[in-house]
């Protein structure tokens, strides 16, 4: 009788401690969406858009961004932002449109299950 019991104590606190674990993921998963979206909103502007970014070294980038209707070329360094030169609007090449980050988790695991395992 008593070896049931704490077989039945030990399923018990298990199922809590998987409850309170899927709670906190949950929690943390809403908490941080809302939070990327708030930032999003909080950044976004109607007259300054990084266009594209491109990295040379470890603290060193190029970008392309639109001030207003100019297209400007800078180089980002670790303490100076220097202007390179200015684009004309037809001279930017856009990428197309992605739903955000260009793939879905689902897709990935899709084509995992669909692989045949080496032997």
């Amino acid at each position: 009788m008593l070896l049931t019991m704490g077989k039945l104590d030990a399923a018990a606190q298990f199922f809590t401690v998987l409850i309170i674990f899927i709670a906190v993921l949950a929690l943390t998963y809403y908490t941080t969406k809302w939070t990327a979206s708030y930032q999003k909103g909080r950044l976004s502007s109607k007259n300054i858009e990084v266009i594209e970014t491109f990295k040379l070294t470890t603290n060193k980038y190029i970008q392309i961004i639109r001030t207003g209707q100019k297209y400007l070329v800078i180089a980002l360094c670790k303490d100076t932002v220097t202007v390179l030169t200015e684009l004309e609007e037809a001279e930017i090449q856009r990428l197309e449109a992605t739903d955000g980050n260009g793939f879905r988790f689902q897709d990935i695991l899709d084509k995992a299950k669909t692989m045949k395992p080496k032997k």
